[in-house]
């Protein structure tokens, strides 16, 4: 994949459990030009995560005050905590490299307003609920309560697909992976066309 100077943002969305945290960070460790936005969040760190790698951990009193100066691309609730891309951090980082968001439904309706932003929006799903459920419990980062309701909230989730470029089946890793190069391989061809 070329980086031509025509940077692009992908958003990656999927229901919990599917893998698009996975293959984020395949994207950004094959190719250098992509860097990972790093969203704001008030939820605390899980015992892997690292604060300004992972998320900017901060609290629900600083995340309400960015909100009030509009400070955010875009910010959702999800699961009674909040996540949020902040403008300064995207705009920085897109002078040089390619961006890819790990973010959901909300947060793309959100950026898709941005009418400036060269978006490419991929929705991640798994070829059914069982194994969405089956996933979830697998993965062991959320208690019995957290499985229930991240996988109760599928059925909204995937009622936004229509907001979506392009819809991938995750139903092996490395097959998922390659069709989302090829869709970014033509993207950046497409953008690089339109924007000479």
């Amino acid at each position: 994949m070329q980086h031509d100077g025509e940077n692009i943002m992908v958003i990656l969305s999927s229901p919990s459990g599917v893998g698009k945290t996975t293959l984020t960070k395949k994207i950004q460790q094959k190719y250098p030009s992509f860097k990972i936005s790093v969203s704001h969040t008030t939820r605390p760190p899980r015992s892997n995560e690292v604060n300004e790698v992972d998320y900017h951990f901060v609290s629900m009193g600083k995340f309400k005050e960015l909100i009030k100066q509009k400070k955010f691309y875009e910010h959702a609730e999800i699961f009674e905590n909040y996540y949020g891309t902040l403008k300064e951090n995207v705009d920085k980082t897109i002078i040089n490299n390619d961006i890819i968001f790990d973010i959901d439904w909300q947060g793309t309706k959100q950026l898709s307003k941005f009418k400036n932003l060269k978006l490419i929006k991929i929705y991640l799903i798994t070829d059914s609920k069982k194994e969405l459920k089956n996933r979830l419990i697998k993965r062991d980062q959320n208690s019995e309560e957290e499985i229930n309701k991240r996988f109760s909230a599928f059925d909204e989730d995937i009622k936004h697909w229509n907001d979506y470029d392009y819809i991938v089946i995750n139903k092996n890793l490395d097959i998922c992976f390659k069709q989302i190069e090829k869709i970014i391989e033509n993207s950046k061809k497409k953008f690089t066309y339109l924007f000479q």
